[in-house]
């Protein structure tokens, strides 16, 4: 029996010959659903926004992510044949599969990438066995990318990989058109290594598994011709390491924040391409323990269907989270994260030990993208308040994926499933306000935001005669939201605590006037410090990212036309018997003069807010 016919999830991970049949793995499991043709991937029954044949296309072309550094580290696959194949039908406008010409912005194009990378990495897989009219109708479709629009955020990037593979097997490229794109992804660079993916765009996960990911491809394979670009990125990578470490536990998650989360173990491709770039910030043992731990991590989540196919979801298969761009193939972007097969064997990489995660800070500021990440190490949680963004976009749960007030890899987040009151809104770590209607609404974009220490600061406006002024003082297992009202009309409000994921009802622990739910995943709890009352509310299935059925602990309140203050003390310990150690434990919050003041503990520094 071949090794690849196992489930991945008995594979250890731990040497580059685990890594490899890993590739195999996810890989082999797509073959039954391969097009007659070889050139597209017929994976599920679900639709994106582009039409299926461009979907299916998807399923094919993302596999080179992992099947090209496979090959350009030495190994072989019986599945190049497909690909091969694939390839000479999919560019011939005379083939029944043709993939047919591209319009502008069209998925099509982000596809090109996998295929630039595969001619600039494995020639020899992907352009030397062609003959030489297959060769012109490849690089023919492949050029479209250099005449139609791309989106103004990632996307330039691919068309940056595909002149670089049309570069490196002696096809005419134009060098101006990628200055002009990488001058412009320069127009997004922030400071302390974050990009926003397009200008006045969010900082999210394509900072690193999309923007710094090929730039530290283009620094390898342009080192020569641009030394300058080339030591830039790779400085700018190095910077943002120090930063982006703080987004991963010990255990090998990593934070659940922004969109495209199906793309799950992308989460540790910008470590890959450091390791790939021969950038080390962090000695490259650490840099191969957050790789390798992170794939752990999510072998063991329940994420493959019983044939060994990815499905869309977070930690199990679940659409509601998903965007509309999310089509069955496009989970296998995660095997951006197989990046160091490319390196051989006796690179330092495969040769290091692998190292946990060196000593970090318990709390960090990181200004560009608006957060403060809290490190609670004895409960390997990673909670992340954050002040929003300034603006916004159209994708499917922005709110949800940007704009709530603290962000666990443990407890995850919440999307709404439907419009209806709070348990199909799942308002877990937001202020929630509705007219009384039953129809609630939370903050969508941030009016203005500040960020300090340990506190937090944001102005929104949910209706434009309604104003909220949020103060967040930030803590584990314990934070304070301090909110101030400035509404026209009458509205109910509800605070959200942490979405506990739970088997079935949960058990509580009163604590009056507030309360919390226990489970075997922790505890989750709030108290009402000023105005309200505390109530379990239990969302709709399926709404959480990690869990799939929760408890969120809210405070409730109705207010009248006028200013008013309502605080609410939260609490969030993951897993263990211990988890309600600190239940007793209440922050205190008091007014004095014209201010109101915060004791986190007794022990802790008072916090004062106007």
């Amino acid at each position: 029996m071949h090794r690849w016919t196992l489930p991945i999830q008995q594979n250890p991970l731990r040497t580059r010959e685990d890594v490899q049949l890993a590739v195999e793995q996810l890989c082999r499991p797509l073959l039954p659903y391969v097009t007659p043709g070889k050139t597209r991937v017929r994976l599920g029954a679900t639709s994106s926004g582009c039409p299926d044949h461009t979907s299916e296309l998807e399923g094919f072309s993302r596999l080179l992510w992992g099947l090209v550094p496979h090959a350009a580290g030495g190994a072989d696959s019986e599945l190049w044949e497909t690909i091969r194949q694939g390839i000479r039908n999919g560019t011939d406008p005379e083939h029944e599969e043709y993939w047919g010409d591209a319009e502008d912005y069209d998925q099509k194009l982000v596809e090109m990438a996998a295929m630039g990378f595969a001619l600039a990495h494995a020639p020899g897989n992907v352009w030397t066995p062609l003959s030489e009219r297959e060769r012109e109708r490849f690089a023919r479709w492949l050029r479209q990318i250099n005449e139609k629009s791309l989106h103004d955020c990632n996307w330039l990037l691919f068309r940056v990989l595909v002149n670089l593979g049309f570069k490196r097997v002696g096809l005419p490229w134009d060098r101006e058109a990628m200055n002009r794109c990488l001058d412009r992804i320069d127009d997004m660079y922030l400071s302390d290594g974050w990009y926003a993916d397009g200008v006045k765009g969010h900082c999210d996960y394509y900072g690193a598994f999309a923007i710094h990911y090929c730039g530290l491809i283009y620094a390898v394979l342009m080192e020569t011709e641009d030394p300058d670009r080339a030591r830039l990125y790779k400085e700018r990578a190095a910077i943002f390491a120090k930063s982006f470490i703080h987004w991963f536990a010990a255990d090998g998650s990593a934070l659940p924040y922004g969109r495209s989360l199906t793309y799950r173990f992308s989460q540790s491709a910008f470590w890959s391409a450091l390791a790939y770039a021969g950038v080390e910030p962090f000695p490259m043992g650490v840099i191969k323990g957050i790789v390798l731990r992170n794939l752990r991590w999510w072998v063991r989540q329940p994420i493959f269907q019983a044939d060994g196919t990815l499905t869309i979801g977070y930690t199990y298969p679940n659409l509601i989270m998903a965007e509309n761009y999310n089509a069955p193939g496009s989970p296998y972007w995660a095997l951006k994260a197989f990046l160091p097969l490319a390196l051989p064997p006796e690179h330092p990489f495969w040769q290091a030990e692998e190292l946990p995660l060196p000593p970090l800070p318990e709390s960090v500021v990181q200004r560009e993208p608006g957060m403060i990440v809290r490190r609670q190490g004895d409960r390997d949680h990673v909670a992340v308040f954050n002040a929003g963004h300034e603006a916004t976009n159209d994708h499917t749960h922005a709110a949800a994926k940007y704009e709530k007030f603290v962000y666990s890899n443990a407890f995850g987040f919440s999307v709404p499933r439907a419009e209806w009151g709070l348990a199909q809104g799942a308002f877990d770590s937001m202020l929630a306000l509705s007219e009384g209607d039953n129809l609630y609404r939370a903050k969508r974009i941030a009016k203005e935001r500040h960020v300090r220490d340990n506190m937090i600061y944001i102005k929104w406006e949910p209706w434009r005669d309604v104003e909220v002024q949020t103060w967040l003082i930030v803590g584990t297992p314990w934070h304070v939201r301090l909110h101030c009202i400035r509404s026209e009309r009458e509205l109910h409000l509800a605070d959200g605590g942490f979405a506990l994921g739970i088997e079935d009802r949960a058990s509580t622990a009163a604590a009056q006037p507030g309360v919390a739910a226990i489970s075997p995943h922790g505890a989750s709890g709030i108290v009402p410090l000023l105005g309200g009352e505390a109530k379990l509310v239990y969302p709709q299935a399926n709404t959480n990212l990690i869990h799939a059925r929760t408890v969120i602990p809210t405070v409730m309140t109705k207010i009248d036309p006028g200013i008013h203050w309502l605080a609410s003390a939260v609490y969030g310990q993951p897993g263990g018997e211990d988890c309600l150690t600190e239940w007793s434990r209440v922050p205190v919050l008091r007014a004095e003069g014209n201010e109101w003041v915060v004791k986190m503990s007794p022990s802790a520094s008072e916090v004062r807010v106007p």
